[in-house]
């Protein structure tokens, strides 16, 4: 495999994610950031947190899946919240619980970042995913 993640002594555990990843390959996929949105352009789960992150791994899964990745070649994992608050990790996390199976998402997770943000694409956009991948 060209990704190899871990998560060094001596840094915060537990955490649902490797610190860490080192990948090889000559491919490089970065899929941007993806919300929940349907193939025509139309909202998906409009006002659930859990939904539209069940949604935007959906596409992220696509984009990845478009280039010949899936998600065992990410190397990192970036999340943009809308007006985040501690209250909100619960239906966040739920969201990726219900799709990691169908979707082949690693466990631990590759690197990943949380990030709140004010405002996304559009006033109904809750949240937004980023991946990069390497792989030969």
């Amino acid at each position: 495999m060209s990704v190899q993640t871990f998560s060094p002594e001596g840094m915060f555990q537990p955490v649902p994610y490797h610190h860490v990843s080192v990948a090889t390959g000559s491919r490089h996929v970065h899929v941007a950031g993806q919300i929940a949105r349907d193939g025509e352009g139309r909202p998906v789960a409009s006002g659930d947190l859990t939904g539209q992150v069940e949604q935007a791994l959906r596409n992220t899964s696509r984009g990845l899946a478009g280039a010949g990745a899936t998600f065992a070649h990410v190397v990192r994992l970036r999340f943009f919240a809308t007006q985040w608050h501690p209250d909100k990790m619960e239906p966040f996390l739920q969201g990726i619980d219900n799709v990691a199976d169908e979707l082949g998402l690693p466990r631990p997770f590759p690197p990943v970042s949380l990030i709140g943000v004010d405002y996304l694409f559009e006033p109904d956009v809750l949240v937004e995913v980023e991946a990069y991948a390497v792989f030969d």
